[in-house]
């Protein structure tokens, strides 16, 4: 199979691509700087150099700017939402210009689109709260949900926090223990719902197999914890001489409007949809995903 991959050089696309070079699949990946790449593996650096006779299988749109990538400037925000609704929107109009459209678009979203919700437990049919997230998100599927009107199935990828060993949020969330401080986050009530890399890309690939499905799925583990429980959970793995809170004010400080955004709230989201259609985690706990991480 022929994939275009958006945003394949991040944290999850890196792994995604290992992973399909490895069953034998060609990749395609739109990156922003140019790289050379041997067949199967074919980096562009626009979508308009792309020849409108070339066939894609499937498509997994992945850009965005990272979230925590910089403080919440008014221009680092609108960064954030170019990034991914903008990209977004190129990549249908390429869609659109293709012979063949592909077959099924798995587009990034994340667990944001529900906005706080507290403790309610938040499945895909769940209603949403505004804020700043919960309006980036919607419009992100919104323009993806567009490839529909080319008969392209779209499975919208609303992503919990992303572990694993090598980036992505683990590495800011273990530093306090790297110096045996067990650490969470204000009152350490909220909840943090996550899921291993190496699920993530597992349920990339059963989505694109399953031509009956479509729309959007949360790809979260099943058992959410607080950030709290997440403290316990890395002190299994990680010897720690005593723990205490990160204080509310002190995040707002130092990270800004993100820290009541992304870190002093969060949302307790599972799997609904995903485990109804038979999918399977096979790190379902986060003990047995820290496990896999620290050996």
């Amino acid at each position: 199979m022929h994939y275009l991959i958006t945003g394949g050089t991040g944290f999850i696309g890196t792994a995604l691509i290992e992973t399909l070079l490895r069953d034998e699949h060609s990749v395609t990946v739109l990156t922003r700087q140019a790289r050379q790449g041997q067949a199967p593996l074919k980096f562009v650096t626009s979508l308009d150099s792309i020849p409108v006779d070339t066939r894609f299988d499937a498509v997994v749109n992945l850009a965005g700017a990272s979230l925590a990538g910089a403080r919440w400037s008014a221009a680092y925000k609108r960064e954030i939402v170019n990034s991914r609704v903008a990209t977004t929107g190129r990549l249908i109009e390429l869609l659109g210009r293709l012979e063949s459209p592909p077959g099924v678009l798995l587009s990034g979203s994340a667990i944001g689109y529900y906005g706080h919700h507290g403790d309610e437990l938040l499945t895909e049919e769940c209603a949403v709260v505004p804020g700043f997230s919960q309006h980036l998100c919607q419009r992100w599927e919104a323009a993806a949900m567009e490839a529909s009107d080319i008969g392209t199935r779209v499975c919208l990828l609303r992503l919990g926090v992303v572990l694993d060993r090598d980036g992505g949020a683990l590495v800011e969330m273990a530093k306090s223990f790297q110096f045996g401080v067990g650490s969470w986050i204000g009152s350490g009530k909220q909840w943090l719902s996550w899921v291993h890399r190496r699920d993530v890309i597992a349920a990339i690939t059963f989505l694109q197999q399953r031509p009956d499905l479509s729309g959007p799925f949360n790809i979260t583990a099943p058992e959410p914890v607080t950030s709290r429980g997440f403290c316990t959970a890395m002190q299994q793995h990680k010897a720690t001489l005593f723990s205490a809170p990160v204080p509310a004010p002190l995040m707002r400080l130092l990270v800004g409007e993100m820290a009541d955004e992304l870190l002093l709230n969060g949302q307790r989201v599972v799997p609904a949809r995903l485990e109804g259609a038979g999918f399977r985690f096979a790190l379902p706990t986060l003990d047995a995903a820290l496990g896999d991480i620290y050996g």
